[in-house]
């Protein structure tokens, strides 16, 4: 290992800086329902979210996977690529991708200074402060102009109507299946939360809409329709025709837009990532207006073949298995446990599990229970992180008091879970999950390479 540069520590330094920053703005769970700030702070600095093409990505679950895999599609096809999702696993640079890449540390920086005195003006004015979120949208939009990209893929941070990125026009709208999640803001029916989401749909537009329950769906055509916007839904224009388990991953055949594409390998797992592909695969064939004529296979197959998706079933470690999901409320659990139910042949799956206060902790670990043998419940270093006794009090309800062990600190948590999985004396087929939230995912990820 090389020693650091000058430079390069000089970088770092500004980088932490720049985080800190940010970070000191209204936190990402702070929601003041406007895009007033947003819209002037764009404006300001000249409308860069106009200078390119979007595709953006809302609903409840797989937001963040289908947009990986929309941009790894339009990069096998040529197309230099922006990519904004949110939260981040590890690192705040996570968020924005650049031809297939985080955005440099050094791009970074001298993106977040240029708009840093527009965040000040805007502050200024404003009786509300520009938050965290609609800074990381701005310097978004702001690096996908700078770089310039071809078209930038857009994760919405939450809803649709008022969230930060709704400030650009999407010509291409994703809506994944739509949940219970954030009623505090969103509404506690699925006709609510559909409606917000249903922002996104801009006239003239096309929307890729996942298969819904019937009152989301409702909503989203009536406002498809009132938006005059193109509509294609899953299982009736495309969908997922074949799906076979494969080393690594699983083997699709989708039925697109344009006509089907078979022997197409996606290295992710579980039922929930081949009808995302199937998503992801309609918005390309949209985008690039391919509605009649097939996409070249061997581009959608090798832009397929380099999805990543960090913290969706990673594996991370083998002897005993160690995989890390995301999966923060039921509907995800639920998709995560019948995943590693299908994936993998555990014959002792132990939970190390860490779930955020406003959340549904019950409905997850309810979610969970049959593929787990054991749980070690904990909490992640988030103010926001249930206390690892009251999430015992759940889980000891729902699976007994003899398989929940309970460990306030994440790094003993997964020391335990490990140990626990180990006991089995079958480390082939032993394994631990990690899940119930971004932030435990991330620190567990550091965790395990060993940065503590």
């Amino acid at each position: 290992m090389t020693d650091s540069t000058p430079e390069e520590l000089d970088v770092a330094s500004r980088l932490r800086e720049v985080e800190v920053e940010l970070l000191a703005r209204w936190p990402e769970t702070r929601i003041d329902p406007t895009l007033e700030r947003v819209e002037t702070l764009l404006d300001l600095l000249g409308s860069p979210q106009r200078s390119v093409p979007i595709i953006q990505v809302a609903g409840t679950n797989g937001k963040t996977s289908t947009a990986r895999m929309v941009e790894s599609l339009l990069r096998a096809f040529g197309l230099r690529t922006g990519l904004f999702t949110s939260p981040h696993v590890e690192s705040m640079t996570e968020r924005i991708a650049l031809a297939g890449r985080p955005i440099d540390p050094v791009r970074f920086v001298s993106t977040y200074e240029d708009i840093e005195p527009y965040l000040r003006l805007v502050d200024e004015r404003s009786q509300t402060p520009v938050s965290y979120f609609e800074a990381m949208t701005t310097l978004a939009y702001a690096a996908f102009a700078d770089a310039p990209v071809d078209v930038a893929v857009v994760e919405v941070g939450l809803g649709g109507r008022w969230d930060a990125t709704n400030a650009a026009d999407a010509q291409v709208a994703i809506v994944t299946p739509i949940d219970l999640d954030h009623v505090n803001y969103l509404g506690d029916t699925l006709e609510e939360i559909a409606a917000e989401k249903a922002g996104i749909i801009k006239p003239g537009s096309v929307v890729v809409l996942a298969q819904q329950r019937l009152p989301a769906a409702e909503v989203l055509l009536r406002a498809a329709a009132a938006a005059d916007a193109t509509v294609a839904r899953e299982t009736v224009e495309f969908g997922v025709l074949h799906r076979e388990l494969a080393m690594g991953g699983q083997v699709l055949s989708l039925q697109g837009l344009a006509g089907s594409y078979e022997e197409v390998f996606l290295p992710l797992y579980g039922e929930h990532q081949a009808r995302n592909a199937a998503c992801a695969l309609a918005a390309v064939e949209a985008f690039f207006g391919a509605t009649t004529e097939r996409l070249r296979i061997d581009l959608v197959i090798e832009g397929f073949g380099s999805v990543t998706s960090p913290g969706r079933l990673e594996v991370v470690k083998r002897g005993p298995t160690v995989l890390l999901d995301a999966a923060h409320n039921p509907a995800g659990a639920a998709a995560t446990a019948a995943a590693v139910q299908e994936s993998f042949s555990f014959t002792r799956l132990v939970g190390v599990i860490a779930i955020m206060v406003d959340k549904d902790a019950r409905g997850v670990l309810e979610a969970l229970e049959p593929v787990l043998d054991e749980v070690v419940v904990t909490q992640n270093s988030s103010t926001r992180s249930l206390l690892a006794g009251q999430l015992a009090e759940f889980a000891e309800e729902i699976f007994g008091g003899h398989r929940v062990t309970v460990e306030p600190r994440l790094a003993d948590a997964l020391d335990t879970g490990i140990r626990l999985a180990e006991a089995a004396g079958d480390l082939g087929g032993a394994g631990v999950l990690v899940t119930g939230s971004v932030v435990t995912v991330g620190e567990a990820r550091r965790m395990l390479r060993g940065v503590r």
